[in-house]
């Protein structure tokens, strides 16, 4: 465990929230970027800002945990901060051996998580959660910067890891993060961004590559590459996902932990509909066969609207199944999935928050062989009629449709 981490975790006493060396010597209410930034400072978390020369759009990047996206901001440190970060968990100041749940607006993971091909249960266990591993190399590891600009950093990291199936990985990882401006956001998107909206986006370029001797093929496992994304929720935020009807199989797993209600869950005219709101655990995925590579959020109590898109393979792909026990088919999973918390059997919680992830299809690669998936993150805040027509242009679907799906 490198030393960073031992400060990550060892700031257990409560924080006086006085900015460091960001948001100079003022304090911010719980909920804004400059609280955040104050609070990552007390704790002696040393992160990297990719800031906007002009507005307020800044992202907040740290080495120590895999160069993951921490939070954002499209207002300045007196403006929301998107990403969900687990302030009671850094407090105790108490390392897991299994998992560090810190939180992240964007953290990079590998999988699958489950199955014959899991990288988080050793060859033999019984895939439950007194066996679940995270692998310290997505956990608890540093990844070096490689190079940085004022507006990306790039890391890189070697990693050797063990399935379940007992099949060695020598695995190469690069990830790059971007700050974009809006004009570089709408061409991504395919529609322009309104300049009356509050906006702060970025990339992340993730790369796996096979550095080891042998093929990794479908009868070894093959590794992908995960993305998740995780966000503060309230009692009125709507995930959506669109989905192409004309694929084959189910639209929608809605079995990870128990059936999702259908006061929870709608899926029918190419949109699927989640509840959030931090009160009932559940998740849902997308099979990779209907992913558009994109899917959204909307938060009508604070106007904001979170976009992710992703980049998509060329022709057919085999995307890996992540869910725990005997699996039918280890090669038909998952190419978005969304996640709404909530109290388990015992009333604890670990948030509340809510996740959207992205995933590539499984890296069959020959020696020395990569591959490459690319997550563009969107927050857009302003007036609602605006963000309305902007989702009608994208997503060819009516905003206050989907908002309305679970308003009582």
């Amino acid at each position: 465990m490198k030393p960073i981490f031992r400060n990550l975790l060892g700031a257990a006493t409560a924080i006086a929230l006085m900015a460091g060396c960001s948001p100079q010597h003022k304090t911010f209410d719980m909920g804004s970027y400059g609280y955040d930034a104050a609070f990552m400072d007390s704790s002696h978390i040393k992160y990297i800002e990719l800031k906007a020369p002009e507005g307020g759009a800044k992202i907040m990047v740290v080495p120590a945990l895999q160069g993951r996206v921490m939070t954002s901001t499209a207002d300045g440190d007196a403006g929301n901060s998107f990403g969900w970060i687990n302030y009671r968990f850094v407090r105790a100041g108490k390392k897991s051996d299994q998992f560090n749940p810190i939180g992240g607006e964007e953290r990079f993971w590998i999988g699958p998580e489950g199955g014959a091909n899991s990288y988080y249960f050793k060859k033999g266990a019984e895939q439950v959660y007194a066996n679940w591993h995270v692998p310290a190399v997505i956990d608890t590891e540093s990844y070096d910067v490689a190079s940085r600009k004022a507006d990306e950093v790039k890391f890189t990291k070697n990693t050797e890891l063990t399935n379940a199936n007992g099949t060695d990985f020598k695995i190469g990882i690069q990830r790059t993060v971007r700050l974009l401006d809006a004009k570089t956001a709408s061409g991504i998107l395919g529609v322009d961004i309104p300049s009356t909206l509050k906006v702060v986006a970025y990339q992340t370029e993730n790369t796996l590559t096979n550095q080891g001797d042998s093929a990794w093929t479908k009868a070894t496992g093959l590794p992908s590459i995960w993305l998740l994304s995780q966000f503060s929720p309230t009692p009125t935020t709507t995930v959506f996902i669109p989905y192409k009807e004309d694929a084959e199989g189910p639209v929608v797993n809605d079995t990870y932990f128990g059936k999702v209600p259908a006061d929870r869950l709608v899926a029918s005219d190419g949109m699927i509909r989640f509840k959030i709101d931090g009160k009932y655990r559940s998740k849902i995925g997308l099979p990779g066969t209907r992913s558009e590579g994109l899917c959204g959020s909307y938060d009508t109590e604070k106007q904001v609207l979170t976009l992710l898109k992703c980049t998509l393979p060329e022709g057919p792909a085999d995307y890996v199944n992540g869910q725990w026990g005997e699996q039918a088919d280890a090669f038909h999973g998952d190419g978005i999935n969304a996640y709404n918390d909530g109290p388990v059997e015992d009333g604890s919680i670990m948030g509340p928050f809510y996740e959207i992830e992205t995933s590539s299809p499984g890296a069959a690669l020959a020696p020395g062989q990569s591959l490459t998936h690319v997550q563009t993150s969107v927050h857009l805040q302003g007036d609602p009629t605006t963000i309305a027509a902007l989702v009608q242009k994208l997503f060819h679907y009516d905003l206050e449709k989907i908002v309305g799906t679970f308003r009582q």
